[in-house]
This record gives structure tokens, C-alpha cells and sequence, in this order.
């Protein structure tokens, strides 16, 4: 291997071969020892690379030159890529995304839970990797993320526009990158996003500052639903009823297609919102997704998976994982607005729902009236406090758990609970394979893991969904 070669100051490692990519889009080498983790590099790659950190056991480092490029290797279709904290994965083809997230699923579960993955299932690749999530959230701010030629304009001409609306720039919470077109969501949701910045330039209305904490305009969520449907929710800071009401007008009339026209006044330090009132200023509060024949109501702080499409496709093989046979207690632990619950209904006896946000809850037990499903109960509050011994004898041993936690997984309680009401199956998604294992490692006491199959909601991400079914060692399955 070559050694390294100092330039002044400056660390240059050559002819680095890149030989697998980590999360957020990082390409790994290995120089001697040293892991490298270099930005926008694909495996495959021969590059040099400059070190820009270094630590003991790995560094990061940027490519200087790039020798031979990577037959994985593909141009970016987005102009933003590199800048955006989104689509990291963009410089790699599709089916080596795939590959790779494969790969990673399968590390973590041999690394962390000593799981045999040699029956593990192909990953199910999304049908749509462009314009796939139904859900963006935008950020106003005065304060705009500048490029190399931005510095060179304003070296020229000494002005230029400093407010945006987009995304934050990774690591800089008060800097905003202005997005010009998004591949995320298909239209309106660009039209609407542009026509929302010209209106707010054209009329002096001030974007947040997000240090000062002061601005009219603050953020922007655009939801869409397969259906057809429309939701605009402005989050407006210290405007005058009249800027908001002109701001609202203007998009009533500019995109008669919007079903559902919201704003919130939020002056907290914050951005989130679960604790705002949100007031219906045209149609309705609320859009209709529908999946497989149920329709879910979506309001401004509904949880529903951002990619409908695929979403309807995780569902199908966890029900399929469960093997229902029609006369099973299931209990679906971290039930969100009931999606799981409400698409297994039909095919169990019972489904008791359980989640920590109210109104999650509460857009649950709608959905179930909404269609017409009478063996669904859900509870809102903390899993670990609600799934109780008392709360188990009251509803019944499950006979079928589904349990689909946040990134950081189940608490250890939780899991300890799992493991007392000996469930003869648990049907496992996760969206971070690392906690998953972490969870799967703790729950072999009892439980073996027989089914394993990633689903790829999030291309060119490295995120990625993981169904692991566990049954019950010396259980009737």
C-alpha cells in the first residue's frame, strides 16, 4: 500500500480503493489500519483522498482525485446532491443500493445478535424511487446555505438573496439549503413550495431566524395521498393576521387542487408542532389515504408511512409472516394511527392496539370506524408502563405480537415483558437493523428467528425496513 504523503499541513492518502459505503452515503477504504470514510465515494472506486478529521482508529476524508470510477458508479439527478442532507445514495445505482442495504441488515444481525442469516430473503426493492414520499417538511429561514459561485456573486456584486426555503444542511441548524425542485414528491408539491417562496419575496414577508428566534414565515408541510388528495399546512411565527390571511388566499385560489388548506401560529423555540392548535382555513382538516380497499384519515400530525406504495407492500409480508388463521389475539405494540392494525383486522380475532401519542391514537380508533371495524381496541401511553401483567390478564395472552418501535428500538422493559407472556409468534419491523439486532439478541432467551426480509422504503437513503419472525422455542406454530 502506498504511504501517505503530507502536502504542508495536509494528509493525502493515494490510490485509496473504496471498498464498502456506510450510512449517509460514505464510501469505506482502508489505508494500513485506518478506516477512511470518504465523502461521495462509491465501492469500487481507486481514489486519493484528503483527510479532513482524523481519529485513532478511523478518519474522513474528501476525494482529491479520482483515479477509476466504480462501475456502480452513476451521475446524481438531482442539482442539490452533496449540499442536501437527503438522497446520499444518489451516486449509486439502484440495485447496488439495494446490495448494499442488504448487506448492511445482514452484518448487523450477525454482529449483534449472532443470528444465522443464510435463509435471510432477497430485500424487496421500491417500485418508485423518485417522487415515492407523501410527506415533505420545509424550513424558512433568512438566512440561506451559499455554494462557492454564491460567494463569488456576492464578491461581485455585494447583495444577494439570503432567504430560502428548503432543507438544513447537515450539521448546521441554522442553515438552509433553497430547494428549486425536489425528486421526493411529485407534484404540486414543487409548484406549491416555489410559488409559496416568490409570494413571500414579492410581498416582504420575513423567513424565520433561526437564531434570534423572530420572522413571519416559518415552515411548510405538503402531504399527498394516492387518492388524489392535497395538504398544505403553513407554520406561520410573529405575522399579522392580514399577511397570514393574504399568504392563505393566494394558495386557495393559485391551486384549487389543495383538499386541505391549514396553518399554525407556533412562537416556540422549536419547530414541533404536536402541541399547536392547527386551524382549517380552507376544505377540510384532514386528507383520505387508502390501502388495499381501507381508507386513513391524515391530519396535519397523523403518522402514516411516508411511502404509501411500499408501505401497502411491508404490511403484506408482515401479515404474511404472522401466517394468521383467523382466530388470533394479536397485539400491535407502537400501532401509530393503526395502520397494521386496522389492514390485520379482518383476518384475526382481535387486535389490541398500543402507542405513546394520543393522538395517534385517536386517528386509530377513526380509521376503524371509518371502516366499519369492530375488533380493534388501542390504548395511548407509554409501552412500557401500559403493557403491564394486570393490562395481559385483563385483554389476554397474545397469540401474535407485531411490533414496529421507533430507530431507538423497544426498551428493555418492553422487551422483559415480551418474554413473560410468551407470545407463540412475534413479527418484528424495524427501521434501524442495529436496534432490531440489539432487541433480537435479548428476546433468544426464549425465541428463534425463522423469517428475515428487508424492504427498501427510502432509495437512495441508506435507510431500510427489516421483518424478522420469531417464534417461540417449543411453541405450537
Amino acid at each position: 500500500m502506498s504511504r501517505n504523503r503530507k502536502a504542508g499541513t495536509v494528509t493525502i492518502i493515494p490510490n485509496l480503493s473504496i471498498i464498502d459505503i456506510a450510512e449517509e452515503g460514505k464510501g469505506v477504504g482502508k489505508a494500513d489500519e485506518l478506516v477512511v470514510f470518504v465523502e461521495k465515494a462509491v465501492p469500487g472506486d481507486v481514489v486519493d483522498v484528503r483527510i479532513v478529521k482524523k481519529k485513532k482508529n478511523f478518519a474522513e476524508a474528501v476525494i482529491e482525485q479520482l483515479h477509476k470510477p466504480s462501475e456502480l458508479r452513476t451521475d446524481p439527478f438531482c442539482q442539490h446532491f452533496g449540499t442536501c442532507g437527503g438522497c446520499k445514495w444518489q451516486h449509486m445505482g439502484y440495485e447496488s443500493q439495494l446490495k448494499f442495504k442488504y448487506n448492511n441488515v445482514e452484518a448487523a444481525l450477525q454482529r449483534l445478535a449472532k443470528i444465522d442469516t443464510s435463509s435471510m430473503e432477497p430485500i424487496l426493492g421500491s417500485a418508485e424511487n423518485k417522487y415515492y414520499r407523501n410527506k415533505l417538511e420545509y424550513t424558512f429561514s433568512n438566512k440561506r446555505w451559499l455554494n462557492k459561485e454564491d460567494m463569488a456573486a456576492l464578491d461581485a456584486a455585494d447583495e444577494l438573496e439570503m432567504n430560502a426555503l428548503g432543507f438544513h444542511v447537515p450539521l448546521r441548524f441554522d442553515k438552509i439549503l433553497d430547494i428549486q425542485h425536489c425528486y421526493l414528491q411529485a407534484e404540486p408539491s414543487n409548484s406549491i413550495r416555489n410559488e409559496v417562496r416568490d409570494y413571500a419575496l414579492k410581498n416582504n414577508l420575513s423567513f424565520y431566524d433561526l437564531r434570534n428566534h423572530e420572522g413571519n414565515l416559518r415552515n411548510l408541510i405538503i402531504r399527498t395521498s394516492s387518492t388524489g388528495e392535497v395538504m398544505v399546512v403553513l407554520v406561520f411565527a410573529y405575522a399579522a393576521p392580514e399577511e397570514v390571511n393574504g399568504l392563505m388566499e393566494h394558495l386557495k385560489a393559485t391551486f384549487p387542487e389543495i383538499t386541505s388548506l391549514l396553518y399554525i401560529l407556533n412562537q416556540k423555540k422549536n419547530d414541533t408542532i404536536f402541541d399547536q392548535e392547527v386551524i382549517t382555513y380552507a376544505g377540510r382538516d384532514h386528507i383520505f389515504e387508502d390501502m388495499n380497499g381501507l381508507k386513513f384519515k391524515i391530519g396535519a400530525k397523523s403518522f402514516y408511512q411516508t411511502n404509501s406504495e411500499q408501505a401497502h407492500e411491508l404490511y403484506k409480508i408482515t401479515k404474511e409472516f404472522a401466517g394468521f388463521k383467523g382466530d388470533e389475539l394479536v397485539y400491535d405494540l407502537y400501532t401509530g394511527a393503526g395502520t397494521i392494525a386496522n389492514f390485520v383486522a379482518g383476518s384475526v380475532k382481535q387486535v389490541v392496539g398500543i402507542e405513546y401519542v394520543p393522538t395517534a391514537i385517536e386517528d386509530a380508533k377513526f380509521n376503524s370506524n371509518l371502516n366499519g371495524i369492530e375488533n380493534t381496541i388501542f390504548y395511548a401511553g407509554d409501552m412500557k408502563d401500559i403493557l403491564t401483567g394486570h393490562f395481559i390478564a385483563e385483554h389476554g395472552k397474545p397469540d401474535v405480537v407485531i411490533t414496529d418501535p421507533p430507530r431507538a428500538g423497544m426498551h428493555t422493559d418492553v422487551v422483559e415483558r415480551l418474554l413473560e407472556m410468551e407470545a407463540e409468534k412475534i413479527v418484528y419491523v424495524s427501521c434501524n437493523a442495529a436496534t432490531q439486532a440489539r432487541d433480537l439478541a435479548l428476546l433468544k432467551e426464549k425465541y428463534e428467528v425463522v423469517r428475515i426480509k428487508p424492504v427498501d422504503m427510502f432509495p437512495h437513503t441508506q435507510h431500510v425496513e427489516n421483518v424478522v419472525l420469531l417464534k417461540l422455542i417449543n411453541g405450537i406454530a
